[in-house]
């Protein structure tokens, strides 16, 4: 959608944000709410139907308990009745419904995906032209060694000229979300400027 102030014409964003394996946390509200200060329009779907987790090994039991492919289902479910040129965003689990969608459905003007990072050949091949950003800290176990995202994210990097990936110091890995103790304000506060730079 596009507001004009005079003679200066801004383009605002509608973005899907799914949050993250310990479920829609205040902290995913909040950055929700400053992506909607700035002019977006943002949708936060629930893909844990109400629960949220104290800790990340609690959020990951329910997930598993779920099943990974039905939380993905939800999330791509929840995206099926707005327009199609939206960004996707995610927050580690969540990062998976939004690259889906981002390199699946037809008219998706960007993805952002936060902590993760999933190789494109798992949906089919990166939409040419398409851009993104990938945010993690550099020594975050999760996105550094355990799963392979790190070389998921500088694959995608080197393949496509509109990926970008910026990794932060430190090791937390939900270090955005403000209502978690590995909150990390400093990062955070890059994180949230580069994404308004990319969504403006």
């Amino acid at each position: 959608m596009f507001e004009i102030f005079g003679s200066l014409e801004l383009m605002m964003a509608e973005v899907v944000l799914y949050h993250h394996a310990q479920g829609l946390t205040d902290g995913v509200k909040a950055f929700a709410d400053q992506l909607r200060q700035a002019g977006h329009t943002v949708h936060t779907p629930d893909l844990y139907e109400g629960n949220t987790y104290a800790t990340l090994e609690e959020g990951m039991e329910y997930a598993q308990a779920t099943g990974f492919g039905t939380i993905a289902e939800r999330g791509v479910a929840a995206a099926q009745d707005l327009p199609a040129d939206v960004v996707y965003a995610g927050f580690s689990l969540g990062v998976v419904p939004a690259q889906q969608l981002t390199q699946t459905r037809p008219g998706a003007v960007g993805g952002l995906f936060f902590y993760s990072c999933l190789p494109a050949e798992e949906f089919g091949g990166w939409p040419e032209g398409v851009p993104a950003q990938v945010h993690a800290m550099g020594e975050d176990p999760f996105f550094a060694e355990e799963g392979g995202d790190m070389d998921a994210a500088r694959a995608l990097v080197a393949a496509n000229s509109s990926v970008e990936l910026f990794l932060y110091p430190g090791k937390e890995h939900l270090f955005a979300d403000s209502s978690l103790p590995g909150y990390d304000e400093a990062a955070a506060k890059l994180l949230l400027q580069r994404t308004l730079d990319f969504l403006a």
